[in-house]
C-alpha cells in the first residue's frame, strides 16, 4: 500500500481507509479505498484546491453539481463529497470490471450482440446527460467503467471533469478531449456542440467492432489528417461481411465529418440497431 499521511487518512478521509493509489495527475490523485465500518469498496478522487486555477475549479464544481443531481445505473455514482479547507475528496462507487478499454484489450473484437447491449447502455446514460444539457467532451473507452464481469457487465459513463453545460443553439470552442475520440471540428479549432460527443460514440462503437479506434496518429494533427484524407470509413472487410447493415449504418452516420449530417443523440438512440 502507498504511504498515506496521518492527516489525510485520519482527518480528511474519516470513514474510508486508502488501499492503493490508482492514478495521479497535476490536478488530482485517485485511490482505491474501503469503508472502515461496512467494508464497501470505493474510489477516492482527491484534490488540492489551492493548485486549481479558476477554470479547473469551475470544471470540478460542474462535475460535482451534475453527479450530485443524478442517480442512474449507467452513470458513475458520486457517494459523497468531503471538503475541508483546500482539500476536497469525491467518493465514487467502485466498479470491479475495470474500464471498457481494458475490456477491449482483453477480448479484442466484441461480438455484435454484446456491442448492441453496450451501446444501449451508453445511450441510456447519455440520455440523462443530454436531458441535462451537458456535453461530456471526453467520451472514450477509458472513461466508461464496468460493474460486474463478462456478458453481464453494466457500463457506467465516468469522468465528467471536462463536461460543460451547453444550452440548445449554443457552441463551445475550447479544444479538449482525447485525439482518437475527438470530433474533427474540435481538432480543427472550430466551434462545436453536443454533436462532438456523438462522434466519440461512433469511435467507441467502431473500436468495439474492430478492437482499435477508427483514426489514429501520433498527435492531433496526424489524427485530423487521417480523418480528412480518408475517402471512406476504414471498416475491415471482415466486419462489413459479418456485421448487420444497421450496425454499419449507425456507426457510419455517427462518424460523419460534417456535424450537421452526423446523427443527433435522439437519432442515435432511436436507431433501429438499438431498438431491435
Amino acid at each position: 500500500m502507498e504511504n498515506v499521511s496521518l492527516l489525510e487518512e485520519d482527518h480528511l478521509w474519516k470513514e474510508y481507509k486508502a488501499k492503493s493509489k490508482l492514478s495521479e495527475s497535476s490536478n488530482s490523485t485517485v485511490w482505491s479505498a474501503k469503508h472502515r465500518l461496512t467494508g464497501e469498496e470505493a474510489v477516492l478522487k482527491c484534490f488540492d484546491l489551492s493548485k486549481l486555477n479558476l477554470n479547473l475549479r469551475s470544471c470540478l464544481e460542474n462535475e460535482i453539481e451534475f453527479l450530485s443531481s443524478v442517480d442512474h445505473p449507467n452513470i458513475i455514482r458520486l457517494l459523497e463529497v468531503i471538503h475541508d479547507g483546500d482539500s476536497l475528496v469525491m467518493v465514487m462507487e467502485f466498479c470491479n470490471g475495470g474500464n471498457l478499454s481494458s475490456y477491449i484489450q482483453r477480448y479484442g473484437r466484441v461480438e455484435e450482440h454484446i456491442v448492441k447491449r453496450f451501446m444501449k447502455q451508453i445511450g441510456a446514460g447519455l440520455e440523462i446527460i443530454h436531458d441535462n444539457h451537458i456535453i461530456h467532451r471526453d467520451l472514450k473507452p477509458e472513461n466508461i467503467l464496468l460493474a460486474g464481469s463478462g456478458d453481464e457487465s453494466v457500463l457506467k459513463i465516468a469522468d465528467f471533469s471536462l463536461s460543460r453545460k451547453l444550452l440548445p443553439g449554443k457552441y463551445l470552442e475550447t479544444v479538449c478531449g482525447s485525439p482518437f475520440y475527438m470530433a474533427p471540428e474540435v481538432l480543427q479549432f472550430q466551434r462545436y456542440n453536443e454533436k462532438a460527443d456523438m462522434w466519440s460514440v461512433g469511435a467507441i462503437l467502431f473500436e468495439l467492432l474492430h478492437g482499435y479506434p477508427p483514426f489514429r496518429g501520433r498527435n492531433n494533427v496526424q489524427v485530423l489528417r487521417n480523418i480528412k484524407s480518408s475517402t471512406s470509413l476504414p471498416f475491415s472487410r471482415l466486419i462489413l461481411q459479418e456485421s448487420h447493415p444497421d450496425c454499419i449504418e449507425v456507426c457510419s452516420k455517427l462518424l460523419c465529418i460534417n456535424p450537421v449530417t452526423r446523427l443527433s443523440f435522439d437519432e442515435f438512440y432511436k436507431h433501429k440497431f438499438l431498438r431491435i
